[in-house]
């Protein structure tokens, strides 16, 4: 897993690009004799790797034969003449082959961030979107989970989307561990750790690992019970190679999700009226 420790300002500009790309390579190591799942963070690359066929052709060129890389990108919506209507926020799974194997889109997206509600009206009075670019994201389907070949399967939840609860995972088919690319660079100084706590509460929630990777951190490995297994802390460039520990059996929140939470809730609000009726 690698942070570069690329701040939001130096992510898109232009005559940085060469910079950037060469700190993930250099994180990123060489081949080994065992095959590797590398994973980098959210929008970890500028370029259209379904539309560019050469960004992905270089991504490959870091690879050895069994790799396989997981990163954050953009995929763009066209429409039948060919113009952009669209864009998501993705994380794209590629082998050494410059294969694009499978695609995770975003359904979570960030209001005025990712996109600007009402657009027509809010259009008109001067308003855009936080981020860069002209085009509107659109929301993917929800969790799913992947087969990655040599590596069983993965989750992935990209940036706040692992802070709802009980949405995390695609309960069918329950992946080995989840994937959080996320850019925390938005966020300042108390963003992160707060989104790290957040996460590993859906660890604990689920029993299942989590892999965080961001651009300027906090990026961690948690374990099943959200133990912090290993992490690099803001504003350090680093990587993280380690094994992941295999999922715990399903919890009880697992199964049935914030029903529980619910139901407790509930027999809460019974026994403050009961206390009530008693006292009286």
């Amino acid at each position: 897993m690698v942070q570069p420790n690329i701040n939001q300002q130096e992510k898109w500009v232009k005559g940085l690009e060469r910079r950037n790309f060469a700190r993930l390579a250099g994180l990123t190591g060489a081949p080994e004799a065992e095959p590797r799942l590398i994973l980098w963070p959210e929008a970890a690359v500028p370029d259209y790797l379904e539309d560019e066929p050469w960004a992905a052709q270089r991504l490959a060129r870091l690879l050895g034969p069994r790799d396989l890389l997981m990163t954050g990108g953009v995929a763009i919506e066209w429409d039948r003449q060919g113009n952009a209507i669209g864009a998501r926020n993705s994380m794209f799974v590629l082998d050494a082959r410059a294969r694009l194997l499978d695609r995770y889109d975003k359904a979570h997206l960030v209001p005025y961030g990712e996109y600007l509600p009402m657009r027509p009206i809010l259009s008109a009075m001067g308003l855009s979107r936080l981020a860069p670019g002209d085009l509107d994201f659109w929301p993917g389907p929800g969790p799913r989970s992947f087969v990655l070949p040599g590596f069983g399967t993965v989750g992935v939840q990209i940036c706040y989307e692992i802070i709802f609860s009980g949405h995390v995972l695609d309960r069918a088919h329950r992946p080995a561990f989840l994937f959080n690319p996320s850019n925390d660079a938005w966020f300042g100084p108390s963003g992160p750790p707060q989104h790290l706590a957040q996460t590993r509460l859906r660890a604990i929630e689920e029993g299942i690992a989590v892999v965080r990777a961001t651009p300027t951190g906090i990026s961690a490995v948690i374990d099943p019970d959200g133990r912090l297994v290993a992490s690099l802390p803001q504003g350090r460039a680093g990587a993280i190679e380690r094994r992941l520990d295999g999922p715990r059996p399903p919890t009880p929140f697992s199964s049935h999700g914030n029903l529980l939470p619910m139901l407790f809730a509930a027999l809460l609000v019974l026994a403050a009226f009961a206390h009530r009726r008693f006292a009286r």
